[in-house]
């Protein structure tokens, strides 16, 4: 080959690795936010409903979800930055206040995994009730089926991450067309619609944006799923751990706010009993056909928030179970079956124990997703709680005062929302069984010997290992 040559073969491979490299960035991120994209959904109408339908107040409790979530993300920054091989709120709480703490954001995870599952394929069910009326008396056997159905599937492994991937982007498109359309509709009033007079109107944005924090489950998702990018080093994966955070923020706060804007305008209301907001409002704004593909993709993108947590959950379930490590040691505190796997590497036990307890859940709730909202709020503020916690006893220890103050606001602004939905009465049940199942995982590692290493199930978790 001519020397003169040599300088465009280099670049042309700089330009293939580089192109390769966006490539699996835009996959990873784009997998990753099907949970917070999917809450999309159903936690606008959650805030809606907690407004009692007032209309004119919806986009100041919506702009504070979304305030919120930006808030996480700065401070869960500091977590990746951290913890550049995953560990997430887990191996922050046991690094700051010792290993046994790390059981209270693995409890609250799990709890969360149950409950993603649960009002996934709620909504999943009501997305497609709203289409195909016919299907409204059979709600909860329907979503009991797709509870079935996505766990079912999980059976076949983790391929299914580009098809969270692909489902994310179709929603997003889909979403925008509609927003577009709506651009131009004219209003059609729907549901119901009030108005909150004088300086009440403030004190019902702050006790109703908190049941719209739904939004917010999945942000964290970067600072443990980046243990799964073992072709990348630290510094790759902390790169890729903040560019999905705010590639998250970004498109969940696009589409939520667009959607809010579009829904006074379009005075779309609580929906009437059998539909939901986002599909009322796009039956008004986009034509038929544009309005059954919204239909179809918001179905197959919660349902891919579902699948996601059937493999999350159950991963870390293996991560606890007991087995021997390299150096022949005996580790983990949770039965042994737990980390049986079949020929796809999928815990198959787990993913029968997180379809049990998900069905279950999915039944109570009657296949609503709406009442499950507030439930799920709180056990995920549980371990960005934990999380936020153990980063400003970092950030004192180490005399950073900037991130100091910055956690400490996370902490205040993490737990008022955290109060406020526990003081609504029946959600301390998702805080019970959190705190509970993290004093039964305790007692079980203190019977173990204290195995080390609890902090890092997240990543082994997400790893594969």
């Amino acid at each position: 080959m001519p020397e003169t040559s040599q300088p465009g073969v280099a670049r042309g491979r700089v330009a293939v690795a580089l192109n390769a490299r966006v490539a699996l960035l835009l996959a990873f991120a784009f997998a990753v936010m099907a949970d917070p994209v999917s809450s999309v959904a159903y936690a606008i109408e959650a805030a809606l409903r907690a407004l009692d339908g007032d209309l004119g107040l919806l986009l100041p409790a919506m702009t504070l979800v979304v305030a919120v979530i930006a808030l996480v993300i700065v401070n869960y920054q500091q977590l990746i930055a951290r913890y550049p091989q995953g560990g997430g709120a887990s191996a922050a709480t046991g690094e700051a206040f010792g290993e046994g703490w790390a059981f209270v954001p693995i409890a609250a995870l799990i709890v969360d995994f149950v409950l993603t599952i649960a009002i996934s394929v709620s909504a999943g069910a009501s997305a497609m009730i709203a289409y195909i009326p016919a299907l409204a008396p059979e709600r909860s056997v329907l979503a009991l089926a797709l509870v079935v159905l996505v766990g079912a599937a999980t059976w076949f492994g983790h391929s299914g991450r580009m098809v969270f991937g692909a489902m994310t982007i179709a929603f997003i498109a889909v979403s925008m067309a509609v927003l577009a359309f709506g651009l131009g509709a004219h209003p059609q009033p729907i549901g119901t619609i009030t108005t909150t007079a004088g300086h009440r109107s403030v004190l019902a944005v702050v006790l109703a944006f908190p049941v719209a924090m739904a939004l917010a489950t999945g942000v964290e998702a970067p600072s443990s799923a980046i243990a799964q990018l073992g072709q990348l080093d630290d510094r790759g994966r902390r790169y890729f751990g903040k560019v999905t955070l705010w590639l998250t923020l970004a498109i969940v706060g696009a589409i939520t706010l667009g959607l809010t804007l579009e829904a006074h305008h379009l005075r779309v209301g609580v929906p009437p009993e059998g539909t939901t907001q986002i599909a009322e409002l796009a039956r008004i704004a986009a034509p038929a056909p544009l309005f059954a593909a919204f239909q179809l993709v918001t179905a197959l993108l919660l349902l891919s928030a579902a699948s996601s947590s059937f493999q999350a959950g159950p991963g870390l379930l293996k991560a606890l179970a007991r087995h021997t490590d390299a150096a022949g040691r005996s580790t983990g505190i949770l039965p042994p079956m737990l980390a049986r796997t079949n020929t796809r590497h999928t815990p198959y036990w787990g993913v029968a124990w997180f379809t049990g307890i998900a069905a279950a859940v999915t039944v109570a709730a009657g296949g609503y997703d709406q009442r499950l909202v507030l439930f799920y709020a709180v056990a995920v503020f549980l371990s960005f709680l934990a999380g936020l916690v153990a980063m400003a006893v970092f950030s004192h220890r180490e005399g950073r005062f900037r991130s100091l103050m910055l956690n400490i606001v996370g902490v205040v602004v993490v737990g008022f929302t955290l109060l406020v939905n526990l003081a609504r009465g029946e959600p301390v049940f998702s805080l019970l069984v959190a705190l509970l199942l993290a004093a039964g995982l305790h007692l079980m590692w203190v019977k173990a010997g204290r195995p080390r290493g609890v902090g890092d199930v997240e990543a082994l978790a997400e790893g594969g290992t």
